[in-house]
């Protein structure tokens, strides 16, 4: 694996909630846009031991989490801002995927993300996720329009 997964840390945790900024629309991925879903972030006990700070040598680039659901696995994953847009979200993904089939074994994985976010979308599908569905979600004070996919591994 060129990635690193471990553990994620309280350190960790708040370095990427308080200083991981996003630009533009994609700001709307800031752990600081919403409160709740920041508070839960930074519980190291909602966290457990199955979110993951993702490194490149000694770079702390990304998170992968990982939640067991009914008969799947959920992730939900980030990659630092300042690396997004430049062509290495596939080999994040890839490489978040591989870790979770070595230690999870499930027999689907699945995620949601915003609609307007056609970047990451085309990520996922181009990994071999499907589209499930949308659904409107509340957060970040609004209410926005998410897609379900799903890999089946």
């Amino acid at each position: 694996m060129k990635y690193q997964f471990k553990v994620m840390t309280q350190q960790e945790a708040e370095e990427i909630a308080h200083q991981w900024h996003y630009d533009g629309d994609y700001a709307f991925y800031d752990m600081e846009a919403d409160e709740e879903d920041l508070v839960e972030f930074l519980d190291s006990e909602k966290r457990g031991d199955t979110t993951f700070s993702v490194y490149e040598g000694n770079d702390l680039i990304g998170f992968f989490a990982v939640h067991a659901d009914v008969g799947s696995f959920d992730i939900g994953l980030g990659l630092r801002p300042d690396l997004t847009g430049g062509g290495r979200g596939q080999t994040f993904l890839k490489e978040g995927m591989d870790f979770v089939q070595t230690e999870f074994s499930p027999a689907r994985v699945a995620l949601s993300v915003a609609t307007f976010n056609q970047r990451a979308i085309r990520v996922y599908q181009k990994a071999g996720f499907v589209d499930k569905g949308t659904f409107m979600q509340a957060t970040n004070g609004s209410t926005y329009e998410f897609l379900r996919m799903e890999y089946v591994c």
